[in-house]
């Protein structure tokens, strides 16, 4: 008899994206003439840029041809890009990061999903509260929680992210292995300084803990103080892995490239406490799980740091960054909390009702789907997330509908 692993069982109903999918769809169904408007999910909605289309196409010329054909490529990615990504994101900002301790794949989703495989089964995980769902649910997939009570598992630490504290957690009271953290944050939109970060990376050294810092909104960033990496900050590449993507950068939600970094300093420990590289096992997960990301998108990953991709990509952010402050400006002027906007493609608004009574009042009566706050955690509840993601057309007329939506509330 084959037996399922039943940690399966422990997870919600449907993935957050999933069931706001299905309720959209069922909506859709039964309203086929209603015209909807998302701004939920956080998938772009404008083309690549033009530097990286055309780079696109020369590296699938190249293919076409036998002398210049590629077949399998390297797993851990081709020194091209990975060389220009240790130079412009990094080394470019005084963090020093080599090529080597950068690995290509074909998304932060599935990195930081994955990356917890490299873990034992009791380790101590702590994550914010609201949460990006993948870092909980892989987790719970793996076997390190316990049942979900009260709206949380049992076994996971959570770092509340509360209007309070200003949506920045507070370190754990107690002790733990693994920290997840994501700055610009999603869902919140919002950003830490390095003196708000160095209080982490001297914790993971205190506790010899693993920080696992997600930075796929980087690109978002208009204040240069902020820190763009952990690894800014002293003592990080002892302590940290961090994740990038182009998906938010430079829209290749359908085209797949992210990259993970592992400095060869960073190490784990056995059962007797002796220190191993992360880095190599890393790569040896890496090699025997992952073939690589595909020859013609890493060539369009590299040209996004030709002159021409980082004026492209930064005109990118720039739109969407417009939407953003339309959102928050509009939600503010009808009474509603808000942060987030200005250095993420995020709005997080606090909606003084219940998260899914708000997604299902705006999707009926505005025709606009957001997401709801809960699906992010306990500290979720109340809110409702935004997304830039669509032209300003669109964006101007959602928001007409949201105010004449709400505006008896």
């Amino acid at each position: 008899m084959i037996r399922m692993n039943e940690n399966y069982l422990k997870l919600q109903a449907s993935y957050l994206f999933s069931e706001i999918a299905k309720r959209v769809n069922g909506f859709v169904a039964q309203n086929p003439d209603k015209k909807i408007i998302r701004l939920g999910i956080g998938d772009v909605t404008r083309a690549l840029p033009t530097a990286c289309t055309t780079a696109f196409h020369k590296a699938v010329d190249e293919m076409a041809q036998d002398a210049t054909f590629r077949g399998y490529g390297p797993e851990q990615g081709y020194e091209f890009l990975r060389t220009q990504i240790a130079q412009h994101d990094f080394r470019a900002r005084g963090a020093d990061i080599n090529a080597e301790e950068i690995f290509i794949s074909d998304g932060a989703k599935c990195d930081t999903g994955n990356f917890q495989e490299l873990f034992a089964a009791d380790t101590r995980i702590a994550v914010p509260d609201p949460v990006y769902p993948v870092y909980v649910d892989t987790n719970v997939m793996a076997g390190r929680t316990g049942a979900w009570k009260d709206g949380r598992y049992e076994g996971l630490v959570y770092l509340e992210s509360t209007e309070e504290n200003d949506y920045v957690p507070a370190l754990p009271k107690e002790k733990v292995d693994v920290i997840y953290l994501c700055f610009p944050n999603n869902p919140t939109g919002r950003t830490v300084t390095k003196a708000q970060l160095r209080p982490w990376v001297e914790y993971a050294h205190a506790n010899k803990a693993l920080i696992l810092y997600d930075a796929a909104y980087v690109a978002f960033m208009r204040d240069d103080s902020l820190p763009q990496s952990i690894y800014e900050i002293d003592g990080a590449q002892d302590v940290a892995v961090e994740f990038r993507s182009f998906s938010k950068t430079a829209g290749f939600t359908g085209t797949r490239c992210a990259y993970t970094i592992i400095p060869k300093r960073c190490k784990v420990y056995d059962s007797q406490g002796n220190p191993h590289s992360l880095h190599a096992l890393w790569d040896r997960r890496h090699s025997t799980k992952f073939n690589g990301v595909s020859y013609p998108v890493q060539r369009a990953a590299e040209a996004v740091y030709s002159p021409e991709g980082q004026k492209q990509i930064r005109e990118l952010s720039d739109y969407y960054l417009v939407n953003a402050a339309r959102i928050r400006e509009t939600l503010g002027k009808l009474g509603f909390k808000c942060v987030g906007g200005d250095h993420a493609p995020y709005v997080w608004v606090k909606a003084r009702m219940d998260s899914w009574k708000f997604f299902d009042l705006l999707l009926q009566k505005a025709n606009v789907v957001c997401t709801p706050g809960a699906g992010f955690g306990k500290c979720g509840e109340g809110y409702i997330r935004f997304s830039s993601f669509n032209s300003h057309e669109n964006v101007e007329l959602a928001l007409q509908r949201v105010a004449e939506a709400l505006r008896d509330l």
